[in-house]
């Protein structure tokens, strides 16, 4: 009797911008030329890497693959988002929910891995220049990717895995445009403490922990760098790092704000404007920062422009 009473949810229903109904169609075309603007910037950044021989180095093979993840990490949201912003009703089955968080997730965890990763990558190039061919080999780097992948998406399997055994019987309104934790919690009938604190523990893990060994790295890189008697080695030590910085900081500042706080203090605007940030924003910002500060890239697009405009000359 108790299962029959309980009719179990076989769909959500976004209400994020539901509550601005005349402004659906300009989110739309702002959010559409955002999404077009991050597939054309990370997709050029790839294919300059892949094809430019002078960028075949550590760095930019990172730099490639968190490109990559960026552009997977947007896909799992913002299509689903833009054709939600012109239905009357925006769902989402229930497999379909799940499916999406641990894809979100799991790139995301990925994305604060790899991002440590580069942190350190940095380190042996400016703290260990003499080893850094030896310690960042080709094995290695591709190592440390499979390692962030596969670690970042067995954390997502495990935190979908608890909040989808969880019962949803009642309400069905997710109070955002993606499915995510916070207001998957919110919507469940039953709590589970225990699995509540594992996730809690495993965003510690993902986003502190990575933070803490990202400012360990720059702390070291800034120990060598002050050592270094010239105002102009200093300058050129530090804007190899710059790019990175800038992505770090709003990365971890959006990702700590939405998961390393008290479930209690869930606010539906404020994580609107934050999410809407780190699903936008972030994934734009890299490959406008790396573009616009990196002199090899910008090298590297130059030459990349100049064979298309002789190709299509000739």
């Amino acid at each position: 009797m108790e299962r029959e009473n309980k009719s179990l949810v076989k769909e959500f229903i976004f209400t994020g911008f539901s509550g601005f109904p005349d402004l659906q169609v300009p989110l739309f075309v702002f959010f559409s030329f955002m999404y077009l603007t991050i597939l054309a910037g990370n997709i050029i950044i790839i294919v300059t890497i892949r094809h430019d021989s002078s960028l075949h180095v550590p760095m930019y093979f990172f730099l490639a693959v968190l490109s990559s993840l960026e552009t997977c990490y947007t896909f799992t949201i913002i299509p689903n988002m833009l054709a939600n912003l012109l239905r009357e009703k925006a769902t989402i089955s229930f497999v379909g929910c799940a499916t999406q968080m641990c894809m979100f997730l799991g790139f995301g965890c990925t994305d604060c891995m790899l991002l440590t990763v580069m942190g350190y990558d940095r380190y042996v190039s400016i703290c260990k220049p003499l080893h850094y061919p030896v310690l960042m080999n080709q094995g290695l780097c591709t190592k440390l990717v499979v390692f962030s992948a596969s670690t970042g998406f067995l954390f997502s399997i495990l935190e979908t895995i608890i909040i989808f055994t969880l019962p949803f019987c009642g309400p069905n309104k997710i109070h955002h445009f993606f499915c995510d934790m916070a207001p998957l919690l919110e919507l469940a009938c039953g709590r589970n403490y225990i699995g509540e604190i594992f996730i809690f523990l495993l965003c510690i893990l993902v986003v502190f922990c990575s933070f803490l060994l990202i400012l360990l790295s720059y702390l070291l890189i800034l120990n060598t760098i002050l050592k270094i008697p010239t105002t102009d080695g200093k300058r050129k030590a530090f804007s190899t790092c710059a790019s990175h910085l800038i992505v770090v900081v709003v990365h971890f500042g959006c990702a700590s704000i939405i998961y390393l706080r008290p479930q209690s203090r869930y606010t539906l605007n404020e994580d609107m404007f934050i999410s809407v940030t780190y699903t936008l924003v972030t994934p734009l910002l890299n490959p406008v920062v790396y573009s616009l500060r990196n002199k090899d890239v910008q090298v590297a697009l130059r030459k990349s422009l100049g064979r298309s405009t002789c190709a299509r000359k000739m």
